[in-house]
């Protein structure tokens, strides 16, 4: 690597949330880390890292971004289409890389992005930056699938592990990729750490390729328990959730999500291995993937040591 595109000085904007959590100890381990917060926030964040306290204003930004090489952004919601604003502080401050907010679902593919609406932000974003190479800004998009070990432990995968109960969307047929918390972190140092392989480029990680009907074969064998099992439809998902869209409630983009990743829908490119092959960077970033039956045995671990 030479010396112009080495990466040393990074930026983390969204440290306060579950994606910007788990990165803060692995960029840190590597990278000079600040953490980028608004003025008003009262988040606190690990002791040793430093923290900049900013308006989020061109200016503002601008001035937090200076000396910085890598913007990473891990903020959500609504935040995401407020990130044209930090790639244009970046652009100003003559930041090298920037890493917008994916580490999620992809979302290159149009069906997805019709489906879910915030993927379509996320979308606007990755056009915004392309058109920003011309000015000095190079940029990483990463897609990872969902967080599977958190998303276990959370119920976001349809799972209540304290309760042995599942929700299965469309009879649990679907094969989605996913990645582990500790593997995303390693997407996004190897990210950084490859700049010239990772340079303007959409790429895919993941740690293992499942369904919802492996994940509960797993869990009814580490919890020697038959689980009960709810089975839902992602069409009575979706429909209900872009009701809850259309009234304001974030909740149904939950749902939206959940339906087309988990459920059974054609064309929606969330099996990477299959849909994505030529874009899977794991070997670029450092992961080896592994399987269902391992990542189960250590939520279930985690869940019975915390007990």
């Amino acid at each position: 690597m030479s010396n112009n595109t080495a990466i040393k000085n990074v930026i983390l904007v969204g440290a306060a949330g579950n994606v910007g959590a788990g990165l803060v100890a692995p960029l840190a381990s590597v990278y000079n880390i600040t953490i980028l917060t608004r003025e008003s926030s009262t988040s606190t964040f690990p002791e040793g890292i430093k923290v900049i306290r900013a308006a989020y204003t061109v200016d503002g930004l601008t001035e937090a971004f200076r000396g910085q090489d890598a913007v990473v952004s891990a903020v959500g919601g609504g935040g995401l289409v407020q990130q044209t604003v930090l790639i244009d502080a970046a652009v100003q401050a003559g930041v090298k890389r920037f890493l917008p907010s994916e580490l999620s679902m992809s979302s290159t593919t149009a069906a997805f992005r019709e489906l879910v609406p915030v993927f379509q932000w996320k979308w606007e974003v990755l056009e915004y930056l392309k058109a920003k190479e011309k000015e000095g800004l190079s940029w990483t998009g990463i897609a990872t699938g969902p967080f599977i070990d958190w998303g276990l432990n959370a119920g976001f995968l349809g799972f209540d592990i304290p309760n042995q109960k599942a929700k299965i969307w469309d009879g649990g047929k679907g094969v989605f990729s996913a990645i582990t918390v500790a593997d995303m972190g390693k997407a996004v140092v190897g990210a950084l750490k490859n700049p010239e392989a990772t340079k303007n480029k959409y790429i895919f990680a993941y740690s293992v390729t499942t369904s919802q009907t492996e994940i509960l074969a797993e869990l009814e064998k580490a919890t020697a328990q038959k689980w009960q099992v709810e089975s839902v439809t992602s069409a009575d998902d979706i429909e209900e959730g872009r009701k809850l869209v259309a009234a304001g409630d974030f909740v149904g983009m939950y749902k939206l999500v959940q339906a087309a990743t988990f459920g059974g829908l054609p064309g929606l490119g969330q099996n990477f291995e299959r849909d994505e092959k030529d874009g899977v960077a794991n070997d670029v970033l450092g992961i080896k993937p592994t399987s269902i039956e391992d990542i189960v045995a250590e939520v279930i671990g985690s869940t019975e040591r915390r007990e």
